[in-house]
């Protein structure tokens, strides 16, 4: 029989642990492959929720068999036009009480929800229902977009793969993105913004462990798109005159301007949700109701009807006059809000960029009566209002300018959309709580944060926030003994919970706290027991180099409250100690930096005289 080890013996391989690997970067060449099944998935999908958007449009509007994409402005159904839209709502309406109610609404705050609360699990059928629900409303000249519901549905699938397969909850949220960003990329033919988008309002960071396979996902999807449907952009544009550096005063008055847009429109859309909320009548009634309303618009002026990717391609070219855009804008604007205020299906992307564009060129225009020497380009401001309305009532103005700038591919539009995105989100932030995205999740008690910061843990070492004054014992004190000292409350014992085990040597051999004692009294009291008898000998421990984050993470990993902080040589020698409040003391240091002000050398300077 083996000799057992003397109790004070010293091993010091019991204070290592196997390192701990990052899953996420061991696991990114896996989830990439997946992104590329994702990416050419999404692209494939966009196309055919493309082409079944053009085959419902004809049936109902020129009942005629045909995938290709009409505009349905030039219809010939007369007074029938009021009742087809109603009806559409209406099928929408049933498909979301026996469906799936996640159908309502444009798609993206339910792929926000699902990451935020599902752990980025979406069901099945929301992939066929909302692409088919969108392509019924939109058929039946809904007037949104397909880019929402191409994110729900490529976030669903991502979802699916995420399910299918053994993953973590982390990396099926990469999956979902890549799907939804990629869905953006294929319709819109802008690989670098369905990046950025499902970064701002899907992932909640930025990491290589996304990055890398959300790129691949997105480029594929666009490589799809270019076999499937060409390489033009989805709306035509030609050379456009930003007017640098001479139209910059103009651009800061659009940038209120857009701001006070984004409010407005934010506002008035929530608002007519809330009045649906308020009818005596089953919800699945809202959408026919939201249906009938735009019926009647759209009888009067067609061209609310649809995606309306047609108009904005002539409102960006500068081919509508004044009058013309303003009648535009007010009766598309009220067709969306009392359509998607209706909680039908629908993109809220092409409708919003309807609207931003006309309100552009209306404001190059009008100042081109007032001030003759302007010379504005309406469809600069055209442009520049269309991303900058969007993104200041989402939140995401670096999406949006990037969209901008992939879809002109114009260099100088840089300058101008950087400025008026920035001007105009500062605006909303200011007298919006939450983003347009964000409001319904916010009524549901769900916050969603969107602003990035780098982990203050990270930035921390452990040696700038451990505990100096040490608790220790020597390893062969009788453990009754020490569990007096510690119940009279003895000074030497009352400082922490853990008490550091030491050898002969001063050596690290084992750590003990309260419950450790207690158990060991139930279990075995004897008058011979030692304190390194009733502790713990395979330690978990820090270095006082290492960043506050690796050490928090060894705690979640070990499930301890609690490490030694010991020197990187063999000597083991202990030199702190750290746990959750020297965990807190690193964020107070961050908080500091936020909220306490430091004088400067101008007060120094005042104080002296």
């Amino acid at each position: 029989m083996q000799d057992e080890p003397q109790a004070d013996a010293f091993h010091p391989e019991r204070l290592t642990r196997k390192p701990i690997r990052d899953v996420a970067y061991f696991r990114l060449p896996w989830v990439s492959v997946l992104a590329i099944a994702l990416g050419l998935t999404a692209g494939v999908v966009a196309f055919l929720l493309y082409k079944l958007i053009g085959l419902f449009t004809n049936l109902f509007f020129f009942q005629h068999f045909s995938f290709m994409f009409r505009s349905p402005g030039s219809h010939q159904l007369g007074p029938w036009v009021i009742a087809l839209p109603a009806a559409g709502g209406l099928v929408v309406g049933l498909l979301a009480k026996y469906g799936s109610p996640k159908i309502r609404g444009h798609g993206i705050p339910e792929a926000m929800e699902a990451v935020l609360i599902s752990r980025s699990r979406v069901e099945p059928k929301v992939a066929i229902l909302k692409p088919l629900s969108a392509a019924l409303a939109i058929g039946t000249v809904g007037p949104f977009g397909a880019e929402g519901p191409i994110i729900q549905t490529g976030g669903a699938l991502g979802s699916m793969v995420g399910q299918l397969v053994r993953t973590t909850a982390a990396e099926r949220k990469v999956l979902l993105a890549c799907g939804a960003g990629a869905g953006m990329a294929a319709t819109f033919n802008t690989p670098i913004s369905g990046v950025i988008i499902a970064i701002e309002l899907l992932l909640f960071e930025f990491k290589s462990r996304s990055f890398i396979p959300l790129v691949i996902a997105t480029t594929l999807a666009t490589t799809v798109r270019h076999q499937l449907m060409g390489n033009r952009a989805m709306f035509e544009i030609g050379a456009v005159d930003f007017g640098i550096p001479r139209a910059l005063p103009y651009y800061l008055v659009l940038g209120v301007l857009c701001g006070v847009a984004a409010i407005g429109f934010t506002k008035w859309l929530f608002w007519t949700e809330d009045q649906f909320i308020r009818l005596p009548i089953d919800q699945m009634w809202w959408p026919a109701i939201g249906g009938l309303g735009l019926g009647i618009i759209g009888y009067f002026v067609p061209q609310v009807f649809g995606v309306g990717y047609d108009t904005i391609s002539e409102i960006l070219g500068g081919h509508l006059v004044l009058k013309v855009l303003l009648v535009l804008m007010i009766c598309k604007a009220i067709a969306l809000v009392i359509s998607l205020g209706s909680g039908t299906s629908g993109g809220l992307l092409a409708p919003m960029f309807f609207c931003a564009a006309a309100m552009g060129a209306i404001f190059a225009d009008c100042t081109n009566l007032l001030f003759p020497g302007a010379h504005l380009s309406a469809s600069a401001f055209a442009l520049v209002a269309m991303g900058a309305v969007f993104g200041a009532a989402a939140r995401a103005p670096f999406t949006f300018i990037i969209f901008a700038f992939e879809i002109t591919r114009d260099y100088n539009s840089v300058l101008p959309l950087m400025l008026v995105g920035v001007i105009s989100t500062a605006i909303a932030q200011r007298f919006l709580l939450e983003s347009i995205m964000t409001e319904k999740l916010a009524r549901r008690g769900l916050h969603v944060q969107q602003e990035y910061e780098a982990d203050i843990l990270l930035g921390v070492n452990v040696e700038e926030v451990m505990l100096r004054e040490l608790q220790t014992v020597r390893g062969d004190m009788p453990l009754s003994e020490f569990s007096d000292c510690v119940a009279r409350a003895d000074p030497r014992f009352a400082a922490h919970h853990s008490t550091f085990i030491l050898d002969k040597d001063n050596r690290l051999v084992g750590i003990i706290t309260r419950a450790d004692i207690l158990r060991a009294l139930e279990e075995e009291p004897s008058p011979t027991k030692t304190v390194l008898e009733a502790g713990v000998r395979d330690l978990v421990v820090t270095h006082p180099d290492e960043t506050v984050h690796a050490a928090v993470t060894k705690m979640l990993t070990y499930d301890i409250s609690s490490m030694p902080v010991v020197s990187r040589d063999r000597t083991w020698e202990v030199i702190g100690f750290f746990g959750r409040r020297q965990v807190m003391t690193a964020r107070t240091r961050q908080f500091a930096e936020e909220h306490e002000f430091e004088p400067g050398w101008l007060s120094r300077t005042s104080a002296k005289h």
